[in-house]
């Protein structure tokens, strides 16, 4: 949907909203990137202080969802052991900025500007997936711990939601380039879903509020550091899918099964971990493959999407022709 027009009119509108965050007029606004949502970066020409502004997609989000995201971020920075960014304040009682635009509305938020890259992958990656899991195992623990303040909502992500025909990222049967014999697999592979999630969440306190897009574009290396970003995903869901959100787009690379290894000797520092979340992770990374080849169908002019490689959803169907295979053995055995 972000057009070069409408991202044009959005750049245009910010400018006239700078003053609702505080920000000097002449503040200077460039594109920083669109995928499900449009950012932008701010430079104040005096001072070079940065801030980042996010546009949320229409009819996503309500206003009281990104309120209830915000809510979560700013007890995080108040329990001291997560660094976020800090949502700017707005001359009006919310932090949210809405306005109208062509016929639909907007929310907007502003946040400080954090130092820092994105992990790549390396030979280092497998020392941040172990400081990823304890971070991991810290937001879980304040999940289970906060109390929501009233009239706190944000999206339930379950299996009709994650992988159904009416999920919230689309139907992963509408993939480009899928085959039949791919679609029979993935099919396969989402019974086995369900059978695998059935026996999991037998157990209470494996599901709650967690972060749902720890991917390494949403982490911010910092010497030594590492800081988290982009809670928009945040949501209700099995505690254990974090993992699977944090090897987004490379589940077939040879360096998982290590980066798995140091993420959950992380998780097992600062949180218990045990032998069937450890079982339950092959699912969770598959839910989230079929997850992300449904988000390519509804997403396919984005910069996100249009940087992956053409063969994505065959890759989709070879994860869950080795998932399947998995299964079998562990059933047998």
């Amino acid at each position: 949907m972000y057009t070069s027009t409408l991202l044009a009119r959005l750049e245009e509108r910010l400018s006239a909203s700078l003053g609702e965050w505080h920000l000097p007029t002449d503040t200077h606004i460039e594109l920083l990137t669109t995928s499900e949502n449009a950012t932008f970066l701010t430079r104040c020409p005096r001072t070079g202080r940065r801030h980042v502004l996010r546009v949320h997609r229409p009819d996503y989000h309500s206003r009281e969802e990104i309120e209830s995201e915000l809510a979560w971020t700013a007890a995080l920075r108040a329990d001291g052991r997560i660094t976020t960014p800090a949502p700017l304040p707005t001359t009006g009682q919310s932090p949210v900025v809405t306005f109208d635009l062509d016929g639909q509305r907007f929310h907007a938020v502003a946040f400080e500007h954090l130092p820092g890259d994105a992990p790549t992958m390396n030979e280092t990656l497998p020392d941040w997936f172990e400081k990823l899991g304890a971070l991991t195992a810290t937001l879980h623990d304040h999940s289970r711990r906060w109390a929501p303040p009233a009239g706190f909502v944000r999206k339930r992500w379950h299996l009709e939601s994650m992988i159904g025909p009416e999920a919230l990222w689309g139907d992963w049967r509408r993939a480009p380039g899928l085959s039949p014999a791919d679609e029979r697999a993935i099919e396969q592979a989402v019974e086995q879903i369900h059978r695998a999630i059935d026996t999991y969440e037998a157990r209470a306190g494996r599901y709650g509020l967690i972060h749902a897009d720890l991917r390494l574009a949403n982490l911010l290396v910092e010497g030594r550091e590492l800081a988290v970003i982009d809670f928009d995903d945040c949501g209700f869901c099995w505690y254990a899918f974090d993992f699977a959100a944090a090897i987004s787009f490379f589940e077939l690379d040879p360096l998982i099964p290590t980066l798995r290894e140091a993420w959950i000797r992380g998780y097992r520092r600062v949180g218990d971990f045990d032998a069937e979340d450890v079982a339950a992770l092959d699912t969770f990374i598959m839910i989230r493959r079929i997850m992300l080849s449904a988000w390519l169908a509804t997403h396919a002019d984005s910069q996100a999407a249009q940087a992956l490689e053409e063969d994505f959803i065959a890759g989709t169907a070879t994860l869950a022709r080795a998932y399947l295979s998995t299964a079998r053995d562990a059933a047998r055995a």
